[in-house]
């Protein structure tokens, strides 16, 4: 395999996985109820509890030990950047309680989250693609798994936008769309890596540390208590449970 096509199939193949889970939402039927929602909220708080320690932090801190630096620093300073940065975010907009598209304020902010988690995954494989044209430090076989992995680590991530939009009343032709927007990213992500690598790695850690941040911020202030909320909380404990069961396996047995 000649290695730009290993460089298209590494910037395209993510973008698709999250592409494939947005488009379940269309296998749902018109009518979602409490529990299939509470599921979902679930499902999307699992996905991104596990996501943010084996697909983020603890990427952040080997990346941190091999370049030589402070393990700890990255991580600490990005994710309580991330966590600030969602805090201010939430202070400016807490007062309004749906969008001007009538979207809730907490799949907005689980959307905004996803996606900014998605762009440093596209930025680890584009340092991962840079790595292999450099042709002694990445491994074309490396390169490809850390993409084929990212790739099926997106179909949950799709799934979780698009199915709780669907539930709280969007069509699923916009709930489609947004959740594959929401990928659109990586790819970007990827391109832009590759062509400032030596500028975009050694800050590359604290980038995904602070979507980390992100995504831990929307999990413990918008899903938790929603989950916690009225009937259905039992379903929402499931949910979280494989969600956060499913992505673990997939970090760990696709590193």
């Amino acid at each position: 395999m000649s290695e730009s096509y290993v460089v298209i199939l590494g910037i395209t193949l993510p973008w698709l996985g999250t592409i494939l889970g947005s488009a379940l939402v269309f296998s749902m039927g018109k009518s979602m109820g409490l529990a299939f929602h509470k599921a979902m909220l679930g499902l999307a708080a699992g996905v991104m509890m596990a996501a943010s320690v084996w697909s983020l932090l603890i990427p952040a801190i080997n990346m941190t030990e091999t370049i030589g630096g402070i393990c700890w620093i990255p991580p600490v300073v990005g994710f309580s950047l991330g966590m600030l940065f969602l805090l201010l975010l939430d202070n400016i907009t807490q007062t309004l309680e749906v969008t001007a598209s009538n979207t809730p304020r907490s799949n907005n902010l689980l959307i905004l989250a996803v996606t900014l988690h998605n762009l440093p995954e596209g930025m680890a494989v584009g340092v991962s693609l840079a790595g292999m044209l450099s042709g002694d430090l990445v491994t074309t076989t490396a390169a490809l798994c850390l993409t084929m992995g990212i790739a099926i680590q997106n179909f949950p991530e799709g799934a979780i936008i698009s199915l709780p939009l669907s539930s709280s009343g969007k069509c699923k032709g916009y709930a489609f769309m947004v959740g594959l927007l929401s990928g659109i990213v990586e790819p970007m992500g990827a391109v832009i890596t590759l062509l400032l690598t030596s500028l975009v790695t050694p800050i590359l850690p604290y980038i995904l540390s602070f979507a980390a941040g992100c995504m831990i911020f929307v999990v413990v202030k918008e899903l938790v208590p929603t989950l916690s909320r009225g009937k259905g909380s039992n379903w929402g404990i499931c949910g979280t449970t494989i969600g956060f069961a499913l992505m673990m396996l997939l970090d760990i047995a696709l590193q």
